[in-house]
């Protein structure tokens, strides 16, 4: 999975993670687990945290969520073992895979997106506060990542020497995710007459 290698590259340019890895990545410090265990122990809470919210509205297929955490949690922990070696030690370095998993995040971002059928943790419990309160997406995914990068640095102080996993590159991948993955929407996918979002690979509906 492109996002999942994504967010293992990112952590490994050492410049911070993505606001939505702050948490688990700082629990994966604190406790004896993994990245991916603790990724998938909060995503479990967000999808509760959706049932809770959405009550009778929430869809009967996002509940395939969980499996689908277990997969990204899985793949999360083999990008991590897979890219174990990688310690770039020069700042051009940790920047370009910061830029690489950054794109390949919002990659992954896009094909859900488009494909529209079942959203991932992350971004379905801000979607069920959004239904629930009847707020802007967007800005409650701004408020959402910031008060999450928040927990992660509050986490670290508490438990940690030093604050892990929050630098420069958070805030990149902040501002830069979003921008990249609408250019891949856009270059992967059109809009029908009835206002259906579709795939489109080289230039070919489908």
């Amino acid at each position: 999975m492109a996002q999942t290698a994504g967010i293992a590259l990112v952590v490994k340019g050492q410049l911070g993670t993505s606001p939505i890895s702050s948490v688990p990545y700082a629990l994966s410090l604190i406790m004896p687990l993994t990245f991916g265990q603790t990724t998938l122990a909060v995503n479990i809470l967000f999808l509760l945290g959706q049932i809770v919210l959405l009550g009778r509205k929430f869809h009967k297929v996002q509940f395939l969520q969980a499996p689908v955490n277990v997969i990204v949690a899985s793949f999360i922990d083999f990008f991590m073992a897979l890219f174990a070696d990688v310690m770039p030690t020069d700042y051009v370095w940790k920047m370009a895979l910061l830029l690489i998993g950054t794109t390949l995040i919002a990659f992954g971002v896009a094909m859900q997106v488009i494909a529209n059928v079942l959203m991932l943790s992350g971004e379905g419990i801000v979607y069920a506060i959004t239904q629930t309160f009847h707020f802007d997406f967007g800005k409650v995914k701004t408020v959402f990542d910031c008060s999450f990068v928040l927990t992660g640095v509050t986490l670290c102080l508490l438990y940690l020497p030093s604050i892990e996993g929050v630098r420069e590159g958070t805030l990149i991948s902040a501002v830069v995710t979003g921008y990249i993955a609408r250019w891949f929407i856009h270059h992967l996918s059109y809009v029908d007459d009835k206002g259906i979002m579709h795939f489109r690979i080289g230039g070919e509906k489908i």
